[in-house]
């Protein structure tokens, strides 16, 4: 087709449709397509595969569905199911249905739902007399193959259509899904299939996702002309100030919230992003006692609780929903007039999605603001917007060849089939994209493994694979490829409702009756936990102290792209400062070159201006020391500084023998090693490791990595090599864990265990670059001695700085707060036997063993592994350290004992050892003021001293 021919079909888009179409388009007013649908309707009509990518709100369903309703009404009718349209979401299959139901009366082409919560008599039903259509998501997808019925029903697809298709090709479930096609190919024979996706940065990766490499039409509309977005940090204000003491918070978090409820009023109605459920729980219950009318919404509140806020936000009864990334997809609320981002949305991607639901009319431009919380926080924002701009957006990060996915196909396969040969199993999995590089002796050791499981039945001589006993159970048991996670279910015991669930890490290490705790923006007291039922029972209370859980997740990464932006950005402002540019002036023309205004682009600046010393860019590590604490300065975002800071810790430790703790933001590696150990150290591993052995090095550090036990044990579920771990607290079983991890190495579930926290969490050849380019000059490598104001602007900034003379009383709050947030281990040396890690402020009164109810509980530092193997190996084997070290555990349990909580406080403050602590608790102060002070005194003095400790 030549150009001019495609640009004439455009303009006649709906002329390639069936006459009934049109005349019902007519009907229902459209007379002209949508940019999506003028580009890509001529080329769907025609047969091909093609993956759509365009904003919310741009037509992208019907530009999908009308091409497949116009081939369905030029068809003989048919007995069995015509098209599939798969979403990730249920609530979005509830929205697809409702959308289609009109074009399902109007041209009598029947449209049904099914999924995990369609009834018997539906899905009987639906097998007896198929639809037409046929909604439903991935995992039910996977059990249409099982019944003789639906499976002659399937044979007749023609379309597939994947709404959401960006989702899914970044996740196992879309790795699932692709051999899932792949099997409906195998009964169905060849078929069209159309992606609808978001903005992403690799269209031709994800199309070839979408057809297995087979040729796809990709129709893109460009997302970011059609964005206005304002960067926003508040200016604090004396009533914020004020609101802080009534929504005991600080007057920074209040200036947000004061910020959030005026964009709701100005609106009619906001969606509110933010990153994480505790976010979202701990900023909702403050909005709400702060009066603005707001609803909660992410994917640990029930489903009659999403449902409910979603029905009354979109009828106007909630002027605001405050979110996750459960609403980023194109879940239907209605329409949005503004989106609130809460912190750097930290993706273009996640960006373009977010502030793209706002605005759903026809060319119209979506409309946003973000506040920014910290100096990193407003930069990091500014240059998302910057790159979204510019269309660099980030790739989709498709997971190839997990084996895991595999040990989950083959016995769906099998459910299909009944048996087949190996060889057959091998081709079709190999046919979908992201296994076209899966070899056979992978897929072998996956097979083995599976029958060593006893899912399936195998024949190596045969080449044949059969059901078995166990294949049926564990099919239906692993529908999903969505980790299984223990969690409890809360419910109301006056009305007997779910109010939601909380992860059961959050039930062990917090829970128990009479403790308060924040969900759906409110607050409930714990009456009973049944461990047996898995369900904490509650009751609704006015107090506003409550816990916000931690719920099971990670912290959206920051690209490197992004990163690389900040440190950019950051240079060029500290070059003009250089210069003798004043901080108002640099302000100004940071105000007039990104969408912000001075004074959130002089809040960003001050840590810049502030800074002495080489500033660390984009080309530039600055690594800075004061004592035990090392911060190498990488603007090379989350997942290149995580493998980095591995690297270093694991090469650190083995030069020691001791443990190194680390703490990993995009632009920061922070470091608290053990004696001994310099910032010349640092520099030379940088400087002298060989890049191409990082990828081993690091996988050696995973070893003892409780990321890798934790993937390890999801992934073993995924191959049947163990059932589900009942009971309060298994879960957190570290011993379980670490036999487990021995146990498998050398199986395909170790390998795969290791490729999804590479994948997810890491990035190896990045680091592997870095180190290569700081080798030949290609990144300058400086240090300083002391801490810098850049250094110390991390996520621990405002506990690493050093505390006036004088401690006023919003000094000691300060202090006081940042004790109470910061971490503890805590371990019965009477038992030997229970060690938890928790922060201060969780720590009862008296705290006492859960085991054997001694109260002889040592406080120590976090990562004090070291200190608990010293105090439980035998006697006669200590040398002189391990003796000092369990002489002042014992000295700590003995403070805890006779002090409790208090002596925990002062244990857990800078440099305050046993002795310390007790001089501190000795003074018998009669105030809580004066309690803090002398913790801070002995704070100061640690840190004018600490380098010379050492």
């Amino acid at each position: 087709m030549t150009d001019g021919v495609a640009a004439a079909d455009e303009m006649d888009a709906f002329s390639y449709l069936h006459a009934d179409v049109r005349a019902a388009l007519s009907e229902r007013g459209f007379t002209t397509p949508t940019e999506p649908q003028r580009k890509a309707i001529p080329q769907l009509a025609d047969g091909d595969h093609g993956l759509i990518i365009a904003p919310t709100g741009s037509g992208k369903t019907e530009t999908a569905m009308l091409p497949v309703f116009s081939a369905i009404r030029s068809r003989e009718p048919r007995h069995g199911i015509q098209a599939l349209y798969i979403t990730p979401l249920r609530a979005l299959n509830r929205d697809m249905r409702e959308r289609l139901d009109w074009w399902d009366e109007t041209l009598g082409i029947e449209v049904a739902v099914r999924h995990g919560d369609t009834t018997d008599y539906q899905r009987q039903k639906q097998a007896d007399d198929p639809p037409d259509v046929l909604v439903t998501t991935p995992e039910t997808l996977q059990a249409t193959f099982t019944g003789k019925k639906l499976r002659r029903a399937i044979a007749d697809v023609e379309h597939v259509v994947i709404d959401e298709v960006h989702e899914l090709a970044a996740s196992k479930r879309g790795a699932q899904l692709t051999i899932g096609l792949e099997h409906l190919r195998e009964h169905a024979g060849s078929f069209q299939r159309i992606g609808l996706s978001a903005t992403v940065g690799d269209p031709e990766e994800v199309g070839r996702f979408l057809t297995g490499d087979r040729g796809c039409r990709i129709v893109e509309v460009e997302a970011g002309s059609n964005i206005d977005v304002s960067v926003l940090t508040p200016e604090i204000t004396s009533a914020d100030r004020k609101a802080a003491g009534e929504l005991l918070t600080d007057a920074e978090v209040a200036s947000h919230v004061r910020a959030v409820d005026e964009l709701v009023a100005a609106h009619d109605s906001t969606l509110v992003f933010v990153n994480t459920r505790q976010t979202a729980e701990g900023l909702g219950s403050r909005l709400k006692s702060y009066g603005t009318d707001v609803g909660i919404h992410h994917g640990s509140l029930s489903k009659a609780a999403r449902i409910d806020v979603e029905d009354r936000f979109k009828t106007g009864e909630l002027d605001a929903l405050l979110c996750t990334s459960s609403m980023e997809l194109g879940i239907d609320v209605g329409r949005i007039d503004h989106v609130v981002q809460y912190s750097s949305p930290r993706e273009v991607r996640r960006l373009l999605q977010r502030i793209g639901r706002a605005g759903h009319r026809r060319d119209e431009i979506s409309s946003g603001t973000i506040i920014a919380t910290t100096p990193d926080d407003a930069f990091e924002t500014l240059a998302i917007v910057d790159r979204a701009e510019r269309g660099e957006v980030e790739s989709a990060g498709i997971h190839h060849a997990s084996l895991d996915t595999v040990a989950n196909q083959i016995p769906g396969l099998l459910m299909g089939f009944g048996e087949l040969s190996a060889a057959r199993a091998y081709d079709i999995v190999t046919q979908a994209y992201p296994f076209r590089d899966l070899s056979e002796a992978q897929f072998k050791a996956v097979v083995r493994e599976l029958s060593g499981n006893r899912l399936l039945w195998l024949d190596e001589d045969a080449d044949r694979i059969e059901k078995s006993g166990g294949t049926w159970q564990y099919f239906y048991a692993n529908l999903s490829m969505i980790p299984d996670e223990a969690n409890y279910v809360v419910k109301d015991m006056a009305s007997g409702d779910s109010v939601g669930t909380l992860a059961e890490r959050f039930v062990v290490t917090f829970a128990a009756p009479g403790e308060t705790f924040v969900q759906r923006g409110e607050m409930w007291r714990i009456t009973e936990i049944d461990d047996e039922t898995e369900e904490v029972l509650v009751s609704p209370v006015g107090d506003p102290t409550g816990e916000v859980p931690s719920w099971v997740g990670q912290e959206i990464p920051v690209p490197c792209d992004v990163a690389q932006h900040v440190g950019r950005t950051r240079a060029e402002a500290r070059a003009r400062f250089d210069d003798g540019v004043g901080r108002a002036h640099v302000a100004r023309a940071l105000a007039d070159r990104f969408p912000t205004d001075e004074h959130t682009a002089s809040e960003a600046l001050a840590p810049v201006e502030a800074h002495e010393g080489p500033v660390p860019s984009d080309r530039r590590v600055v690594v800075e020391g004061f004592g035990r604490e090392i911060v190498i300065n990488a603007a090379f975002g989350h997942t290149i500084n995580e493998t980095l800071g591995r690297l270093l810790s694991a090469l650190i430790g083995q030069r020691t023998g001791s443990s190194v703790a680390m703490d990993v933001d995009p632009y920061r590696i922070e470091l608290e090693v053990p004696p001994g150990i310099t910032i010349g150290d640092v520099v030379e591993i940088l400087e002298t490791t060989d890049p191409d052995h990082v990828p081993t090095l690091v996988e050696l550090s995973l070893k003892n990595a409780d990321a890798l036990k934790f993937t390890l044990a999801q992934v073993a579920a995924k191959f049947g090599a163990l059932k589900r771990w009942k009971g309060k607290g298994s879960s957190q079983n570290r011993f379980g864990k670490d036999r487990l991890l021995k146990a498998l190495e050398d199986t395909p579930i170790y390998d795969e265990s290791v490729r999804v926290v590479l994948h997810e969490q890491l990035d190896v050849d990045g680091a592997s670059r870095v180190l290569r380019r700081v080798q030949v000059g290609g990144i300058d490598l400086q240090t300083v001695g002391e801490r810098t104001a850049l250094g110390r602007a991390g996520r621990s900034s405002g506990k690493e700085l050093l505390s006036p003379e004088h401690a006023d009383a919003s000094v000691v709050e300060t202090v006081k707060e940042r004790i109470m947030e910061d971490r503890v281990l805590l371990a019965c040396l009477h038992c030997d036997e229970w060690d938890r890690r928790q922060t201060v402020d969780r720590v009862p009164e008296k705290p006492e063993c859960p085991n054997c109810g001694s109260t002889r509980i040592a406080a120590l530092n976090p990562w004090a592994d070291e200190v608990l193997q010293s105090v439980r190996t035998d006697e006669r084997e200590k040398d002189d350290e391990q003796r000092k070290q369990t002489e002042r555990a014992y000295k700590a349990a003995s403070l805890v004992q006779s002090h409790g909580k208090k002596a925990v406080i002062a244990l857990a403050a800078r440099g305050v050892g046993p002795r310390n602590a007790a001089l501190i608790i000795n003074n018998h102060r009669e105030n809580e003021m004066d309690f803090y002070r002398d913790i801070i005194e002995r704070e100061r003095q640690y840190a004018r001293t600490k380098s010379f400790w050492d």
